[in-house]
């Protein structure tokens, strides 16, 4: 592979918030964002991992930090959910009440790219990302050029519930040492990967935490994030009305959002692409890298030849 440019850090204003974002590629080449999961950073898209995206598509690949996660803005003031009241209301069918929402993250997306100056991006989401990505291509689809919707969901009620070791690293606090949130770090994503050993990743993960751990965690903004998940509800039904060009990435062994989740969203999204890894869980391990920057590549050329014709 040859040199891609990285863009240092910058804090931008958008959506009434500072959003930390950086880059990867020719800073003029088509703009495609990485949108993060539930108390994840920017930084949890590989630098290597950026730099072969924006390698095989051409793109300016950018990445930032959600709202109350790394060193994008932290909302202390609207107070931490109870996220077991917001469970058990959500089980019985109850409205829910939470500090923000998916769709305000989304819009915290749109400002990134009013403020770069960015008419239309291809989006892809991980996760909450790409659940977020989702209230993008219901509200803003004419700011996308295609979706890619990784280990996401629709939020339909009645879909599979994550394992229930998946569920437990999912609620179990982060440690305030680093000596504690070491083997924390290793223990979550242990679980996350799934049944299989990927050993290129574990041996990053002493390095991976260590980055998580400086830039900075924020626990209340993780419960705000997780609120703000259920309180989003179901997008299947909306979904139906998508006309973005979609391409759906999912594990066939994810602990956390279990396959059937992704099945749902390309079920629900008109003419979407569903592409179902063997043995991956829920994360993006290194030896999977090329079958997903591949398809990532393959699926937005076809959706900017599709656009130019």
């Amino acid at each position: 592979m040859t040199a891609v440019p990285h863009n240092i850090e910058h804090r931008t204003r958008a959506n009434g918030i500072e959003i930390a974002w950086d880059s990867f590629g020719d800073p003029s080449a088509p703009p495609l964002l990485l949108i993060m999961g539930l108390g994840a950073q920017m930084v949890a898209w590989d630098d290597a991992f950026c730099a072969r995206l924006a390698e095989a598509g051409g793109y300016r690949v950018i990445r930032f930090d959600n709202r109350d996660i790394g060193h994008s803005t932290y909302l202390p003031q609207l107070g931490v959910p109870d996220i077991q009241a917001l469970m058990l209301q959500a089980m019985a069918g109850k409205p829910l009440q939470a500090p923000y929402t998916l769709r305000d993250m989304a819009n915290d997306c749109i400002g990134l790219l009013d403020a770069l100056k960015i008419e239309r991006a291809h989006i892809v989401g991980a996760s909450m990302g790409g659940a977020i990505g989702q209230e993008l291509a219901i509200h803003h689809p004419q700011r996308m050029h295609s979706f890619t919707s990784i280990m996401s969901t629709t939020g339909s009620p009645g879909l599979p519930p994550p394992t229930p070791e998946a569920m437990a690293v999912l609620f179990s606090p982060s440690p305030t040492t680093f000596e504690a949130y070491l083997p924390h770090h290793a223990k979550v994503w242990r679980v996350l990967r799934g049944p299989d050993a990927f050993p290129l990743d574990e041996a990053r993960d002493a390095e991976r935490a260590q980055l998580t751990f400086l830039r900075g965690l924020n626990p209340g903004g993780v419960a705000r994030q997780l609120a703000a998940i259920f309180a989003s509800g179901n997008r299947k039904p909306a979904l139906r009305d998508v006309r973005v060009p979609t391409l759906v990435i999912h594990g066939d062994v994810d602990p956390l959002v279990p396959v059937a989740c992704g099945v749902d969203v390309a079920d629900a999204i008109p003419d979407a692409q569903l592409l179902r890894i063997p043995r991956m869980g829920h994360a993006l391990p290194i030896p999977m890298w090329p079958q997903i920057v591949g398809a990532i590549a393959a699926h937005t050329a076809h959706a900017a030849q599709h656009r130019d014709h």
